[in-house]
């Protein structure tokens, strides 16, 4: 073999690292409508991924042995090149077929842990493993190139596969993906594998290698036409949608039913499917229907009519599309009048927001694109009310927005007689995941913390104050003078409907937050709990 051939070989090398991340990094963007992207299938996928790789390179070692590498390493790039450009389609149905939409949360659990290790397994284990074969391959080839020695065609082909990698990795998270989307990103580095086959069978110069290089090259550019639009859920119509940073973010309509004062509803969903969203909007500022927890970010300012003295502050860690304020300004009491500010980690979510939830506001500040607690240290003067609403994918919540040090830092940035609310979604008051943040809030605060069930709805809110004791719907100050409110309050003094909490003797710690486990627990009860129901 010519050494006129070893930058093909080298470069094919380099788009194969790159492939490999890119398939890593977005893997589980892929999945994460269907299950979510937690730790646990986080694992899942980069096990699947180094357990590919392993095959990969005993494949490419046994391929290197042949009279010809060259061949094995074209066809390798082209096969690896079809699988990414099929991918982005495909992984839909699996993921659906793996958790269809009807299997109730509570009895999702084992398609959480085993349905995304399987679908890893469907979904990316053969082209890893075929990407993987490429780095034996190449260190055979630019070895056959002249290189005397074993070791240096190693570590040339290990170093540009390594800069491939670290090229790919940065470009999927900070450019291709929030620029070009999820489906282009792959069918870029579908492109590249093609380039890096073109560039070794334009070595070989056989016409039968160039024309498939050929064709591949046709098929990359057909399929990086723009995407069609996601499908949305019975009964609602898409309006905006966008992939960002993090995830496929859209916002869909539900039209008015006849005789509802309600009028349309719009969601943001963010990597979500079926009826799950992340914020909800109506034409109209003030309290949602019943079942949304927003709603109970008002109540702290009827229970307190002096917070802020009429001009409180309101710090929103998790803004969203600005649900949460929105309900503030229309729901506070007439002489409330907050300025707050705004804390969301996807700047996509706050765009669409802009444009069609009425997020902006002369007296809301929002910061876009930072982590909540990281800008939390960034923040100037302290809070009368902090609402917590950080929380994803119906039930995972940040391990690092969890712990008594996170809650410290909640408490620090709150006034005296401040308060700290924070929507938690659970199976009931005994929820594992319930108590644990309850009680871990508790150990930050000092003090008890009130759980209220929302009315038909899976969420807990949480309420916390600094330096004085919570009210209770035990308290004549309960029920706020809000006919709407005072409802909603008034269902929640019956047994069952609320419960406070004291400090944990464990409490969840930037350390060992177990979050995860906690929240694998909670699902493996709801569903136990629901079977024991069954006749």
């Amino acid at each position: 073999m010519r050494a006129a051939a070893r930058p093909a070989v080298l470069a094919a090398a380099g788009f194969a690292g790159a492939g490999i991340m890119t398939v890593e990094l977005a893997a589980v963007r892929l999945l994460a409508p269907h299950f979510g992207s937690s730790t646990t299938v986080w694992t899942n996928v980069i096990g699947v991924v180094l357990v590919s790789l392993a095959v990969g390179y005993v494949l490419g070692a046994r391929l290197s042995t042949s009279a010809d590498p060259r061949r094995h390493l074209v066809r390798i790039l082209l096969g690896a090149a079809v699988w990414l450009i099929v991918l982005p389609f495909v992984a839909p149905a699996v993921g659906a077929a793996l958790r269809p939409d009807e299997v109730a949360l509570h009895s999702a659990l084992p398609l959480f842990t085993w349905g995304s290790l399987a679908g890893s397994l469907i979904l990316f284990a053969a082209p890893i493993a075929v990407l993987g074969a490429a780095g034996p391959l190449a260190v055979e080839l630019v070895q056959r190139t002249g290189v005397e020695h074993a070791g240096t065609a190693g570590g040339w082909c290990l170093g540009v596969s390594t800069t491939g990698s670290l090229v790919g990795t940065f470009a999927t998270t900070h450019l291709l993906v929030p620029g070009l989307g999820l489906r282009a990103t792959f069918f870029v580095a579908a492109g590249l594998l093609v380039v890096a086959a073109a560039l070794l069978a334009a070595t070989r110069r056989t016409p039968a290698s160039i024309a498939t290089a050929a064709v591949l090259i046709g098929l990359t550019i057909v399929g990086s036409l723009p995407p069609s639009p996601p499908e949305v859920g019975d009964g609602l119509t898409l309006v905006a949608w966008t992939e960002s940073p993090y995830t496929q973010v859209r916002v869909v309509e539900r039209a008015a039913e006849p005789n509802d004062p309600t009028g349309a509803l719009r969601f943001l969903q963010v990597g979500e499917v079926s009826d799950s969203y992340q914020s909800a909007w109506q034409s109209k500022p003030g309290l949602l229907p019943d079942g949304y927890y927003y709603n109970d970010f008002v109540l702290p300012f009827w229970w307190d009519r002096t917070l802020g003295a009429g001009h409180p502050r309101v710090l929103f860690v998790g803004l969203g599309a600005g649900t949460g304020w929105r309900v503030l300004t229309g729901a506070a009491p007439a002489d409330v009048r907050p300025t707050g500010v705004g804390i969301e980690i996807d700047p996509e979510v706050v765009r669409l927001g802009r444009e069609h939830l009425d997020l902006d506001h002369p007296d809301l500040e929002v910061y876009a694109g930072a982590d909540a607690r990281s800008a939390l240290r960034t923040l100037e003067g302290s809070f009368d009310v902090i609402v917590v609403d950080a929380y994803a994918h119906q039930f995972e919540i940040p391990e690092h927005l969890a712990t008594v040090e996170f809650f410290g830092e909640l408490v620090e940035r709150c006034r005296p007689g401040g308060w700290i609310v924070s929507n938690a979604a659970g199976f009931g008051l005994d929820d594992p995941v319930v108590e644990a943040l309850a009680g871990t809030l508790a150990v930050a605060l000092g003090s008890e913390v009130l759980a209220l069930r929302v009315p038909f709805s899976r969420n807990i809110t949480l309420f916390a104050r600094v330096g004085s004791p919570v009210v209770t719907p035990e308290s004549e100050d309960f029920v706020p003078m809000q006919a709407d409110l005072a409802r909603s309050a008034q269902m929640r003094c019956l047994p069952g409907s609320w419960r406070l909490f004291g400090p944990i003797d464990d409490p969840l710690t930037d350390d060992d937050g177990f979050m995860a486990r906690l929240q694998i627990e909670s699902l493996r009860r709801a569903g136990a709990s629901v079977r024991a129901a069954l006749p």
